[in-house]
């Protein structure tokens, strides 16, 4: 038996649309059931010139042998609320946007699906619609009652943030050592379970230049990180830090950790980024549900030109494979 992975198309305003259709020329190791509208992916196939087969997907109690033949992509239906335009975003499909969501997670614990990938939706555009909506990884949260951490992985860096869709301003006010401890067992604990890590070593970041600079640059790392770390060694974990987020990844520093924490989205994602962009994939930890989704955007400049690089969906498709695999 394959595992069965839910693939939400996003943003249909977007790459997401375009993205998903490029995985039909690709050989995964699963079974790969998109989620989203068949005449718009038959349409933004038919404008890039795609050969882009459109299947219905097998019964839930089915599970092939063997993936899909190259150049067919399995689509479960979900409707548009208005019409979509590459690049042109509607808040009239915000509420769709979310039912693809929903739909993934309800299979997925129903067992339909071993595993939920995201492709890129538009924050903006669904609270242009009146909906609160800061990401999906506090949507999945929401939903499914963990306490979702966000980590991003490209090759062997690995980088967990402690908070994620936050004004600047707001990071300082949402760190606690409660937290900090929290979401760094859940990194350790995981790194363990789902990676093959056996004894994680954890890296965690100050919040201010230089870790604070011995409170002269700021005192959260003397108020709250480093009481987290003391806790966490206690209870048998691995964790080295404050550390300056500077220096932490000049890579003599990295090849001594098996991931790093950072304290907010900026610090760490621009490093990954660069290590890997269109390599990268964002997996959410904590969740009673494996998901994982592609480290980039919305892109609508790119939507509906051909241009948008499947790189990273693929990765996520394929990492998400492993660990449902593995479960």
């Amino acid at each position: 038996m394959i595992p069965r992975i839910a693939l939400t198309s996003g943003e249909p305003a977007g790459i997401g649309p375009e993205l998903c259709l490029a995985m039909a020329g690709r050989s995964l190791p699963c079974e790969l059931v998109c989620l989203g509208d068949r005449a718009l992916l038959a349409g933004r196939a038919q404008a890039l010139h795609l050969d882009v087969r459109l299947r219905e997907p097998a019964p839930p109690g089915l599970r092939p042998a063997a993936p899909r033949p190259a150049g067919e992509l399995t689509v479960e239906h979900l409707p548009l609320a208005v019409p979509s335009v590459a690049g042109r975003p509607d808040p009239g499909n915000a509420r769709y946007v979310l039912a693809l969501l929903d739909r993934a997670i309800e299979g997925v614990r129903a067992g339909e699906f071993d595993a939920l990938v995201t492709a890129p939706v538009h924050k903006g555009v669904v609270n242009d619609a009146g909906i609160a909506f800061t990401g999906h990884t506090e949507y999945l949260q929401q939903r499914t009652g963990g306490r979702a951490v966000m980590m991003l992985v490209t090759g062997k860096l690995r980088v967990a943030l402690a908070t994620t869709h936050l004004p600047l301003r707001a990071v300082s006010a949402a760190l606690s050592a409660d937290l900090l401890y929290e979401v760094t067992a859940i990194l350790a604990r995981e790194l363990s379970s789902r990676f093959r890590v056996s004894a994680p070593r954890i890296a965690v970041c100050g919040l201010n230049p230089h870790a604070g600079e011995g409170g002269h640059l700021g005192d959260e790392e003397q108020r709250i990180i480093a009481p987290a770390l003391e806790r966490l060694r206690a209870s048998g974990i691995q964790v080295s830090g404050p550390l300056p987020a500077d220096t932490v990844f000049v890579p003599r520093v990295l090849a001594g950790f098996d991931a790093v924490l950072a304290m907010y989205h900026d610090q760490g994602l621009p490093v990954i980024k660069h290590a890997g962009f269109e390599q990268a994939v964002n997996v959410t930890l904590g969740l009673p549900l494996i998901r994982t989704s592609p480290d980039h955007g919305t892109a609508f400049d790119l939507a509906g030109s051909g241009r948008a690089d499947p790189s990273s969906l693929i990765a996520a498709v394929q990492l998400a494979s492993t660990l449902a695999a593995q479960r």
